[in-house]
């Protein structure tokens, strides 16, 4: 055996308690030849899966719904545990993933039912047809739904699928197997790959790999692309996100305060779709900071094992440290710092709530994506400037518009902000029924509803003379 095989073979995925900084669980990483049997084993489960009807395919989809729901606390407790997800969170986290299992082993037949279209044939028709084995590449910080959103309506479409997890969510990674063969999925349908990034190229080098599903960093989505495109193998990317909220000059600023709080601190501030600049004119932005910082301040990271606790710490240290760079040199370029920016004494991941007013182009706080409880704060002295400033940016996953003229927000949300999926009043969320995915550098393809469901499969015409 060379040096390198026997390296691969000792190589160990560690993860580490970010609210203690206490190492939880050690994982032997799968050797190369493991994987390429385990993927072998899929496919040959998937020949026999994309023969099975609709109806025998909700049968097991099913009984992981309720799987989910019956040991909600459990999978909450141990994402916790795993990236520091509030358990409140994690538990709603968990239930939301038993609701997309519910809802296309439900919808499924209807979403990829036969469609007959009139041409000069005798019959013509479009149907919807697996593909096969579809590798997932999964990130931490939703370690149960980013991986169900792949996983409902992909296996209902008959598809297969081999999970890649972030490293730090082991635990999670192998539950979720546990949870699909337990319900009755054929064993080795859905298999997870205890492997680090270095094997996906690999991964994808397989023949029997079909697409590869991503939500992660833009640089991981191009290294992935870039590899599955060298194959000519499909992927649909979800990436970053610097959400902007637009806080019109009719809006009601205290439930404007509110929402933006509740959308910039989901997930502890870790999630693509979090809220991350808000843009006023200047004719209101002394009010909705001083609303905004109250709100902010009201909330303190705490144990997330406690119930009561609404943010937690970031998944990791390195996390942590590198937001506190993107702040420190937003400051350095002249932003204001209203609240937070400092790292506390202690054990743990923590960071507070922060506060950037005076945001500008140029700074770290305007330009990147601040992935975590960090809120900018961008004047504009008009609607056309806020537009201008929503748009400029590299990202284009969600937004938000907050006014009491509904029909003015609706035409701003459906026709001038650039991103995947635009909430009036309301914090960006997805949900099952509508799709979701981005545009520019957040990535393209969509997941769930109809649109997600029909990413990986082989839309094919069939034509009658």
């Amino acid at each position: 055996m060379s040096r390198q095989a026997a390296v691969q073979k000792t190589s160990r995925i560690t993860s580490i308690n970010p609210a203690t900084g206490k190492e939880i669980a050690s994982y032997e990483e799968m050797e190369p030849a493991e994987v390429a049997r385990i993927i072998e084993q899929t496919h040959a489960a998937y020949l026999g899966w994309r023969k099975k009807s609709f109806t025998e395919r909700a049968k097991p989809m099913k009984a992981a719904a309720k799987i989910l729901h019956d040991r909600a606390e459990a999978f909450g407790k141990l994402m916790a545990e795993e990236m520091g997800k509030p358990i409140s969170d994690g538990i709603g986290e968990v239930q939301k993933c038993a609701g997309g299992c519910d809802y296309f082993a439900d919808n499924a037949e209807r979403l990829l039912a036969r469609e007959e279209i009139k041409t000069d044939a005798a019959k013509s028709f479009v149907t919807y047809q697996p593909l096969g084995v579809v590798l997932a590449v999964m990130p931490w910080n939703f370690p149960f739904w980013q991986v169900f959103r792949f996983v409902a309506p992909g296996l209902m479409a008959g598809n297969a699928g081999v999970l890649k997890h972030a490293s730090n969510v082991q635990g999670s990674a192998l539950a979720i197997e546990k949870i699909l063969h337990e319900a009755g999925f054929p064993e080795h349908l859905f298999r997870t790959l205890v492997v680090s990034s270095r094997q996906i190229d690999r991964i994808l080098e397989n023949s029997l790999i079909c697409a590869a599903t991503l939500t992660g960093s833009d640089a991981a989505g191009r290294a992935v692309a870039s590899k599955a495109g060298a194959m000519l193998k499909k992927t649909v990317l979800e990436l970053g996100g610097s959400d902007a909220y637009v806080v019109l000059d009719d809006a009601d600023l205290d439930k404007a305060a509110a929402i933006s709080v509740k959308g910039r601190l989901v997930n502890s501030g870790q999630s693509c779709i979090a809220a991350k600049r808000f843009i006023v004119t200047e004719k209101t932005r002394a009010r909705f900071e001083e609303l905004f910082v109250a709100k902010m301040r009201a909330i303190t990271p705490s144990d997330p094992l406690d119930k009561a606790t609404k943010i937690g710490p970031m998944a990791r240290h390195d996390l942590r440290d590198a937001l506190h760079a993107q702040v420190e040199k937003s400051v350095a370029k002249g932003a204001k710092c209203l609240l937070g920016g400092k790292v506390p004494a202690g054990p743990g991941a923590f960071y507070p709530p922060t506060v950037l007013a005076g945001v500008k182009k140029g700074m770290p706080a305007y330009e990147e994506e601040l992935f975590g409880p960090v809120a900018s704060i961008i004047a504009v002295k008009d609607e056309a400037e806020a537009l201008k400033v929503a748009n400029d940016s590299v990202f284009g996953l969600g937004g938000a518009v907050l006014s009491t003229d509904l029909a003015r927000a609706e035409r701003l949300a459906a026709e001038e902000i650039e991103a995947g999926s635009v909430f009036v009043n309301e914090a960006v969320k997805s949900d099952v029924r509508l799709p979701f995915g981005g545009i520019k550098q957040s990535g393209y393809g969509r997941e769930l509803s109809v649109h997600g469901i029909r990413e990986f499969v082989n839309i094919k015409t069939v034509y009658i003379a």
